[in-house]
């Protein structure tokens, strides 16, 4: 029960709405009435706002009340929803407010207001009323404007039919919108009620202005037409310069009566558009009432003018202008230069024509489907318009890009092969999202201009084959390569072949595990027969790649081409200067490493080679090491790169590749990144990245494992040998131990004797891995550069991860795999599991379950598992992995096998690639090569594990364990 007078009070909030509070007298002090029983009571019968739920409580000037919306307060001032029980009192304000409130809603509900034009002027949204001239205002409430303007602004955006309709009037009439962008020709209310559309205009005509173009006898002329507001069709032309009261029209359809008495709104038209557009007024002549008379004529740089900018100033002011229907049509028309190339024969032969190759070629200068010829072009540049009739159609010529053309015309007299390809990949069929009018610039120094290429028939027919690969004929014949090459490796080394015949360098960028080595080496050995068969110089290739493949390789070319001289330049003892030049002559195939390639450089240069292949040609990603720079001297007849990854982090490294292979053909480094690098960066645009791949796609066959045609030709398993020679410190090593035993072997006999051998051969494979597994190193120093095993692992296991693949990795030793776990985890930054004899059950199946688990992302998943041989070789699930890495071997097939077979097992949907590390000229490679030769001797080491070591004899262990000096890291 509320007992005694409650006073309320209102204030308007500078945010809009009001701030409504109450206060009671208790024995002399005043109290704040509580803002719950404040509102419930003022609203009890207020249906809109649920009975005073949805009133609003806010804090102001430490005073807790509710706040009206203008709307809200409109409703509350004009009928109090209150219950009446309570004795209420009035503040003077609210008292003032609920005499303005029912005058507000008539005048709102007999449509009584109007937009208003000061508020307009102002940049705001605000409305006039027509208040009773009994009713004083402004005086008594300085916000009544704002409360007005606040009701009328909230019921547009409350109610939906209210909001509709507003939408729809400030759709057609777009002057209804404050903003900076409105005309400032508009003065007086009375026009720019007219102008929204709020007031009627009952003119019966609009008057509009009309340019015509010239003929044979006339210049540009202004017209003004009147159109008919009903009849929009219907027009009347009247005089253009004749706008004095009682003039005639011109021929044409006669005036009708009930237009004359409106004259007057063509003197008012023409003012305006003279006061939009100054030089409209003929300052010749003057006319009584009349401030100018518009001009007639015009000059070619005021028609260009008022074509290119003046007609939309004069529209964005509501006035009706009509231009000739050919100028939207050549808005959008851009000219470019068309070339077209006649012939690519030069004097360079036609096998190696190279993106340095000049083409001869002819030009034309295109606007839509009009070409002009040199001279006509000439012609039209002197005459310096903008605006110029040919072959019946008028086009826009900018005389800027006219002189930008011309200049361009006498810079550029050559063309390379490079830059005819270049801009013919480029103005190829736009895809979505590209406007077909896209076509590449050609950067002339200060100038670019857009350039369209035609090929002649023969490049043409070349082009089409590079930017489809299944159009290139496949080689089915490879009689020198001793194996059996896929359908798919086939159809890469064709593309390869293919390439050579143009003197074009390509990128091999299949997936690890698909056979790039075998397809170079099916290429080289098609070249050399091809070379003989035309009588062509026999000169030998350059094989560049990381020393921890070097090894692989040469087992691969023994594999697959035994007939091939394979040249090696490598170790410390290799040959320099004459002797160098000398020992290569008689060699098919010279093979060094990328440091070498550096060290060595000027020895490398005097070689002229037939064919330059890099393999893990991200080696050269960074165009500015010396590394990068000496590969990119070298002389010869084709260039090949084959990588997993050509492009890591920056498209920049795939600039790197792509001028060793094409040099010139993506232009210098810096107009590559201004031309794609920083706009792509920058913004991220699809079109720009798509114009980069379809410059570089020619160049770059990229085949994944996930493509049907290659998954279904692959077996199911793959296992390949990783020939990974040690650096000086293993090597040191190595053969300080290997010493050692000798001395002792022949002094000890029986169980001594073996311990001696098997103690050895353990410390032989911890040196082969890394020497801080043999010198008990806890934190090794520079872990990647000590041991070319862990450098190779790394590299790999980036590759596939890359890529999405998980993996195995087994070592025999648990200092191996914690040291493996510590250096990938800090390398990779890659979460990694290590499975041994001491990992506790519940540990164990815990990391078991959530290497399985595909659904885990972030610091929850492990996407790689290194485990030890004997306690991960057997009984385990491991099908999530699909490569499994064998980092040192244990000599026993079925121990491997057993291993590997923990991700090669039902349950495994892809391939799985087994990579088995050796250390080539050590007792790895040995004992290998013994396995695979002996097929008995295979059997016993089955039985056996590697105890059938210690019964060889001393020789025989000599032969097995002794270091190839060859293999030596340089």
């Amino acid at each position: 029960m509320i007992t005694g007078d409650i006073m309320v009070l209102a204030e308007w909030l500078p945010r809009g709405g009001f701030f409504v509070w109450g206060e009671q007298q208790i024995k002399g002090q005043v109290y704040q009435f509580g803002v719950t029983d404040l509102k419930f009571c003022l609203f009890a019968w207020h249906r809109p706002s649920f009975y005073g739920s949805f009133i609003e409580t806010i804090q102001h000037k430490n005073w807790t009340g509710i706040y009206l919306s203008p709307r809200q307060a409109l409703d509350f001032f004009a009928e109090p929803p209150y219950i009446r029980a309570v004795n209420w009192q009035w503040s003077e304000e609210i008292i003032r407010l609920r005499e303005y409130a029912p005058v507000i809603k008539e005048i709102l509900a007999e449509g009584r207001w109007r937009p208003d034009f000061a508020g307009w002027q102002a940049d705001r949204r605000g409305w006039r009323l027509d208040w009773p001239s009994d009713l004083e205002t402004g005086a008594n409430l300085p916000y009544l404007s704002d409360w007005t303007d606040g009701i009328i602004n909230e019921l547009i955006e409350q109610n939906q039919q209210v909001r509709k309709c507003w939408d729809e009037l400030a759709g057609q009439y777009p002057l209804l919108q404050s903003g900076s962008n409105r005309p400032p020709v508009i003065s007086d209310e009375e026009e720019w009620l007219e102008a929204i559309g709020w007031k009627r205009d009952l003119t019966p005509f609009r008057t509009c202005l009309q340019i015509i173009e010239p003929s044979e006898n006339t210049p540009w002329q202004l017209n003004i037409l009147l159109q008919d507001q009903q009849d929009p069709s219907r027009l009347v032309v009247w005089g253009p310069a004749q706008l004095e009261e009682g003039t005639d029209f011109q021929a044409g359809e006669k005036m009708p009566p009930e237009w004359i008495p409106h004259l007057g709104r063509i003197h008012q038209d023409t003012k305006k558009w003279i006061k939009l557009i100054p030089w409209l007024a003929d300052q010749k002549g003057r006319s009584t009432g009349i401030p100018d008379r518009l001009r007639t004529a015009l000059t070619e740089d005021e028609a260009w003018e008022f074509l290119n900018s003046d007609s939309l100033k004069l529209a964005e002011a509501g006035c009706t202008v009509f231009l000739p229907k050919w100028w939207e049509e050549i808005q959008n028309l851009k000219p470019k230069l068309k070339i077209f190339t006649r012939s690519s024969i030069g004097a360079r032969h036609e096998r190696w024509l190279g993106v340095e190759q000049l083409v001869q070629f002819d030009w034309k200068l295109s606007l839509g489907d009009i070409e002009l010829s040199e001279h006509e072009f000439r012609q039209i540049a002197k005459k310096n318009q903008r605006l110029t009739h040919i072959q019946g159609k008028w086009v826009k010529l900018d005389p800027a890009f006219l002189q930008e053309v011309l200049r361009f015309i006498r810079k550029k007299k050559t063309l390379s092969l490079g830059e005819a390809l270049q801009m013919y990949f480029l103005s190829s069929i736009p895809s979505d999202g590209e406007q077909p009018s896209d076509f590449p610039v050609m950067d002339t120094g200060e100038d670019t201009v857009p350039v369209q290429v035609e090929l002649n028939k023969q490049l043409a027919s070349m082009a089409e084959q590079l930017a489809n690969v299944s159009a290139i004929p496949v080689e089915e014949n490879f009689p020198s390569f001793r194996g059996t090459l896929r359908p798919y490796q086939r159809a890469g080394a064709s593309w390869l072949l293919f390439l050579r015949r143009f003197g074009l360098g390509g990128c091999l960028a299949d997936d690890m595990g698909l056979g790039k080595t075998v397809q170079w080496i099916a290429y080289l050995l098609k070249t050399r027969e091809e070379n003989r068969r035309l009588g062509i110089k026999d000169n030998p290739s350059l094989l560049i790649c990381p020393t921890s493949v070097l090894g692989n390789w040469q087992k691969e070319l023994e594999r697959f081409s035994p007939g091939l001289r394979v040249y090696l330049h490598y170790g410390s003892q290799r040959k320099k200067g004459e002797a160098f030049i000398s020992s290569v002559k008689g060699a098919d195939l010279v093979m060094t490493t990328y440091n070498l390639a550096h060290l060595d450089e000027e020895d490398l240069r005097t070689v002229e080679w037939d064919c330059i292949g890099l393999d893990e040609a991200q080696n050269i990603k960074n165009a500015y090491t010396k590394q990068s720079m000496a590969v990119r001297s070298f002389e010869g007849r084709h260039r090949v790169a084959l990588t997993g990854t050509p492009m890591e982090n920056r498209l920049t490294e795939l600039w790197s590749i792509m001028n060793f292979l094409n040099p010139g053909y993506l232009g210098s480094l810096g107009q590559f990144k201004t031309r794609f690098v920083n706009v792509i960066e920058r913004q991220r645009e699809e079109k720009d990245i798509r114009r980069v791949q379809r410059l570089i796609a020619p160049f770059l066959l990229r085949r994944v494992k996930s493509d049907p045609a290659i998954e279904l030709d692959l077996p199911e398993k793959q296992e390949r040998k990783e020939y990974i020679p040690l650096t000086v410190e293993q090597a040191s090593l190595y053969e300080s131990i290997l010493q050692n035993m000798l001395e002792r072997l022949d002094k000890t006999t029986g169980m001594e004797r073996r311990g001696l051998i098997l103690s050895t051969l353990t410390k032989l494979k911890q040196a082969c891995n890394h020497p801080a597994l043999l010198l008990k190193e806890t934190l090794p120093v520079k872990p990647r550069e000590r041991s070319n095993k862990v450098q190779r692992l790394l590299e790999m296991v980036e590759e596939l991860r890359k890529e999405g693949d998980r993996c195995l990795i087994f070592t025999q030793f648990l200092g191996m795999g914690q040291m493996l776990q510590q250096i990938i985890e800090k390398e990779l930054r890659e979460r990694v599991f290590f499975l041994h004899g001491g990992t506790p059950r519940v540990q164990r199946d815990e990391m078991i379950a959530r290497f399985q688990d595909r659904s885990l992302v972030g610091k929850e998943a492990c996407n790689i598992f290194i485990l030890s041989l004997k306690a991960g070789g057997l009984g385990l699930n491991l099908t999530a992995a699909n490569h499994v890495f064998h980092f040192d071997r244990w000599w026993n097939p079925a121990v491997e096998n057993q291993a590997t077979d923990r991700s090669h097992r039902i349950g495994q949907q892809r391939m799985v690639q087994v990579h088995k590390f050796i250390s080539p000229g050590t007792l790895e490679e040995r004992i290998d090569e013994m396995i695979e030769q002996k097929q008995d001797l295979n059997q016993q080491i089955v039985c056996g594990g590697e105890t059938w070591i210690t019964e060889l004899s001393t020789k025989e262990i000599r032969e097995i364990f002794a270091l190839r000096k060859e293999w030596i890291g340089a």
